[in-house]
């Protein structure tokens, strides 16, 4: 399975927080290194933007030797659907660079469910339609082709956030929603969307 990791630089709310470095590492090794814990084999590539600000992002994932592609900055959806079409897959998982404590067994999950037979050719595997997982504990399976053939139709917010097109129609798509059966584990916050969320994630790293 090909993992993309959606990366950039430019956050208003907190600008280069992907290479912000927590105990000595940028949050997005953190997340990489997480990924790296699923049971199954799993390609993975960060998805950033040929705008100059990711520059210095690119230039550090080339040092480290981590897979990239470079898209536009806005369409995300168009660039995610260009970088599975570069890896040659069909399907792929979405994980936002700013989870540096997300939970591969959430997504294993996802991957058990996409192979089976009644779920292989789904549009969507999510666990966040609705969400019923805190924040930073985001995956999504999503088939390449179908993001093809509705760019066409999306507004610039859902190219933006790229499965909200579906998510708004789902009785023209088929998505599998994964419900979250542990409230205890998995009900605290645990994204970096601001500078003050820093304090909390370094409780639990």
């Amino acid at each position: 399975m090909l993992i993309i990791v959606q990366a950039r630089t430019s956050s208003q709310r907190f600008p280069n927080k992907v290479l912000f470095k927590l105990k000595n590492k940028p949050i997005i090794i953190h997340v990489l290194n997480r990924l790296k814990k699923s049971k199954f084999k799993n390609d993975i590539v960060v998805s950033t933007s040929i705008d100059k600000s990711d520059d210095k992002l690119v230039n550090f994932l080339k040092t480290k030797k981590i897979k990239f592609f470079r898209g536009d900055l806005n369409n995300v959806a168009e660039r995610l659907y260009m970088t599975s079409l570069k890896f040659k897959k069909k399907f792929f998982i979405r994980v936002s660079a700013d989870s540096p404590l997300i939970d591969t067994e959430i997504m294993d999950q996802l991957i058990t469910i996409h192979k089976k037979k009644n779920y292989r050719n789904y549009d969507v595997i999510t666990n966040v339609f609705p969400r019923t997982f805190s924040k930073g504990m985001s995956f999504e399976i999503i088939k390449r082709n179908i993001i093809q053939a509705n760019l066409k139709n999306m507004s610039i917010y859902e190219k933006e956030h790229v499965t909200k097109f579906f998510y708004n129609n789902p009785k023209k798509f088929k998505i599998k929603n994964l419900i979250n059966l542990n409230k205890k584990k998995y009900s605290i916050d645990l994204t970096v969307d601001r500078k003050i969320d820093l304090k909390k994630i370094r409780k639990y790293l």
